[in-house]
C-alpha cells in the first residue's frame, strides 16, 4: 500500500495544469508545490508568498469531496480513517495559515478551471477574465 501512495502524483495533476495554463495565458506567474511557511508541512499548489496567498486544488477522492467523492467499500474502515484524517489535516492547515495572515483558497478538481482562474485573479487584485 505504501508503495502505491508514493506513486501517486503530488503535483501537476490535470486540474492543476488546466488552471495554471489559464493563469499563465493571463500573464499571472506563480511558484508551484511550495510550502508557504515553516508552521505547516502543507505544500500549496500555487503560492504567492509576498501576497500571502495560497491555493489548493484538492482531488475529490483524496480530500473527500461532498459532491462527488466516494468512500471505498473494500477495507472501508481503513479508508474512512484515512480520508477523514486528510480532511482534518486540511482544516488544520487552513486554520494555521489563516492565523498567520494567509489567505487560503481551496478548489475541487471538478470545478470549472475558468471559474477557478477568475477567483484566483480576483484574490490577486487582477481583473477576472482579463487577458
Amino acid at each position: 500500500m505504501r508503495a502505491r501512495f508514493h506513486r501517486q502524483g503530488r503535483r501537476d495533476t490535470a486540474p492543476e495544469l488546466a488552471v495554471r495554463r489559464r493563469l499563465h495565458a493571463r500573464g499571472v506567474r506563480y511558484p508551484v508545490d511550495v510550502r508557504p511557511c515553516a508552521a505547516t508541512r502543507a505544500r500549496g499548489d500555487l503560492v504567492w508568498k509576498g501576497r500571502r496567498l495560497v491555493v489548493f486544488i484538492d482531488g475529490c477522492f483524496w480530500h473527500a469531496c461532498p459532491t462527488c467523492g466516494h468512500w471505498p467499500t473494500t477495507n472501508a474502515e481503513w479508508w474512512d480513517a484515512k480520508l477523514t484524517a486528510n480532511v482534518a489535516r486540511d482544516r488544520r492547515t487552513d486554520a494555521v495559515l489563516t492565523e498567520l495572515g494567509w489567505r487560503v483558497l481551496r478548489f475541487w478538481e471538478h470545478e470549472d478551471p475558468e471559474v477557478v482562474t477568475d477567483a484566483i485573479c480576483a484574490a490577486l487584485g487582477r481583473e477576472p477574465g482579463a487577458r
